[in-house]
């Protein structure tokens, strides 16, 4: 006879263990990354003394850097031209000549090259929109074969330097291809290189992908054709990007000294900062009044970035944006 032993019963299934909780982060933790000073830290005294201490004195350090050429400039168009020359200088003058303006504005033409200055800002404004946004709704919303590529070599135009491409830019520009055509010395010679713009390009891009296609897709079922919907639903969208472009091509082409140095020989046609440079190196302008001319010709930019400086800091973040 055989004994068999007494089956065990079935052990009870456990439970799985509960997911451990996470601990809350105290407030104003937010994970955004170690810094030099912890939170801990500047809740004391001493540590609110140290971080407010450094933080004004880089504050007032970079401000002097920055703004004391600004500074020399404005008080030296002021002074006499002895008092400009000694040495050491005069930080507060002694002396105030407000008529150097006038003299500077009279003896230096200004106004002729300010005048030609503005022409090529307005002419290199209305032909980069028209490019740009035209270059930017093709890659956006057309989708060529190639655009990805034609894109990525847009952009890795913007990591060669400027001073690689002058000589191909100026014999371009010398005897344009197929034309055969002298640009030097016109407008052109500005506009041409200016048109596009790898930057411009990629922030309109950015910006028209945001737009829904499906809107854009509606106004094509009711007849609208590419260039209508881009003329009537995507530039009026696009307002605020088309403002930071157009300051940005204003200001890009205000500010250029060295290609219109090599392009603009004849003094009639140059702009200001190159005419200012011309005549800085003659006996016939005392320093006095070339700092003054140099205040006339930074007013205009100045004026735009006080204006208009969230638009343009806003512009400068606008190629890191999701869209």
């Amino acid at each position: 006879m055989t004994i068999t032993a007494p089956s065990r019963p079935p052990l009870p299934k456990l439970a799985d263990p509960a997911p451990a909780r996470r601990r809350p982060r105290p407030a104003g933790d937010h994970g955004a990354g170690r810094t030099l000073i912890s939170d801990t830290e500047l809740r004391r005294t001493r540590g609110k003394v140290v971080y407010f201490s450094v933080l004004t004195v880089v504050t007032i350090l970079f401000s002097l850097v920055f703004l004391f050429p600004l500074y020399w400039m404005v008080t030296g168009a002021v002074k006499e031209p002895a008092e400009f020359a000694l040495t050491p200088p005069t930080f507060i003058p002694e002396t105030f000549e407000p008529q150097n303006y006038a003299l500077a504005w009279d003896r230096m033409n200004i106004a002729r090259y300010f005048g030609n200055t503005v022409f090529y800002a307005v002419g290199g404004w209305l032909i980069q929109l028209v490019v740009d946004v035209g270059v930017a709704y093709a890659l956006s919303k057309l989708r060529p074969i190639f655009g990805k590529l034609v894109l990525g070599l847009m952009l890795a135009s913007l990591m060669l330097p400027a001073a690689a491409l002058l000589i191909p830019a100026y014999l371009t520009v010398a005897d344009v291809p197929i034309f055969g055509v002298n640009l030097l010395n016109t407008p052109w010679a500005l506009w041409l290189p200016a048109a596009a713009n790898a930057f411009n390009i990629y922030v309109l891009k950015r910006f028209f992908d945001q737009i829904p296609n499906d809107l854009l897709d509606s106004a094509s079922l009711d007849g609208a054709g590419r260039l209508r919907v881009l003329w009537h639903i995507v530039l009026p969208l696009s307002r605020p990007v088309l403002g930071v472009v157009s300051i940005f091509a204003v200001i890009g082409i205000w500010k250029d000294f060295l290609w219109p140095l090599l392009v603009l020989q004849d003094t009639e046609v140059q702009t200001i900062s190159v005419a200012l440079s011309r005549l800085s190196n003659t006996s016939q302008v005392p320093p006095t009044e070339m700092m003054a001319g140099l205040v006339i010709a930074s007013i205009p930019m100045i004026i735009i970035f006080l204006i208009f400086q969230r638009s343009i800091i806003g512009g400068l973040s606008a190629g890191s944006m999701k869209g």
